[in-house]
């Protein structure tokens, strides 16, 4: 199993290494623009596989892409942050500019590819990838949900005091602080709802903490997290490698299932050998209908600026 990351950076080398760590690929190519910066990154990480009990070969390479030929799966977590003085419409230009070029590299030399898509706005760099490319959409995967729902157990495991492990829970809807959907309904702890254990006024605190998430650690560090990034997508990477059928809320593109159609959005999905094996279409609220369209309205918006820059 040979897994593509392009993008050696923090979130890219974390999930390089926790790929490695977990042993069930063969092969990991980092691929970076920055002269020898990926292969600087493979050579460290390659020293700690006698210590970390790893036989997963990693190498790096500064945009050569034949070194990535016959991938099984590639994550993309290339793209810059918004700067100071850059409007949307900039940064969303530059990045999709990105994700086209190397999706476009990817599929070359590995025709039968999935991606995972990491690079932001997430929801709509999947959206833009699977346009561009016209891979089957079941190929092309936004990790976002996986990453949020992480941080949303994180939060309900702090407050009732409990291992992470026993909290089951999710998040759908977009990739941001507006649009994610923590389904605080039916949250559990070991089968109990977490509304039986915990207040109102906490779960909706926990609710606002979860949707801030990536905010609040890109204010405590000065920049964006990584090792939740990197952790979350090493775990869809791993449900596609061994073919575990796990399922995980990603940004898939719906074609009227919840009603949205023409989006690439966060809901949940079985992830096996062939990327989305399915759809789960699960009964949401009145108010969770509601809250999951004005999500899709305003990744719409975003996608829109995509069509008026004639991306695709």
């Amino acid at each position: 199993m040979k897994i593509t990351v392009v993008g050696a950076g923090a979130v890219g080398a974390s999930c390089a290494e926790y790929i490695a760590i977990k042993n069930f690929a063969s092969e990991v190519v980092l691929v970076d623009i920055k002269e020898n910066f990926a292969e600087g990154k493979a050579m460290d990480l390659m020293q700690t596989a006698s210590l970390n009990g790893f036989d997963t070969k990693i190498i790096g390479s500064t945009n050569d892409y034949s070194k990535t030929a016959g991938s099984d799966i590639a994550v993309i977590t290339s793209g810059i942050p918004r700067k100071p003085g850059m409007t949307r419409e900039e940064l969303i230009g530059i990045n999709a500019g990105i994700v086209k070029s190397v999706s476009t590299n990817l599929i070359k030399y590995s025709p039968n590819v999935i991606l995972i898509i990491v690079s932001n706005p997430m929801d709509t760099m999947t959206y833009l990838a699977l346009k561009s490319t016209k891979l089957p959409k079941n190929r092309i995967i936004g990790m976002g949900g996986a990453l949020d729902s992480a941080r949303f157990k994180y939060r309900l495991s702090e407050a009732l005091g409990c291992p992470a492990s026993d909290i089951s829970a999710m998040v759908i809807g977009g990739h941001s602080d507006i649009g994610m959907l923590p389904l605080t309904r039916l949250a559990t702890r070991n089968s109990i709802r977490v509304s039986e254990l915990l207040s109102h006024d906490k779960i909706e605190q926990i609710k606002q903490d979860t949707k801030v998430g990536g905010a609040t650690l890109t204010s405590m560090l000065g920049t964006s997290a990584w090792y939740a990034p990197g952790a979350a997508v090493s775990s869809l990477v791993q449900s596609i490698a061994c073919d575990q059928h796990k399922m995980f809320p990603c940004s898939v593109m719906l074609e009227g299932e919840y009603g949205l159609s023409n989006l690439a959005i966060g809901v949940p999905v079985i992830l096996g050998k062939n990327g989305v094996e399915k759809i789960e279409e699960i009964e949401l609220s009145e108010e969770e209908k509601s809250q999951l369209s004005l999500s899709a309205e305003g990744v719409l918006k975003t996608n829109d600026i995509l069509v008026d820059m004639g991306l695709f």
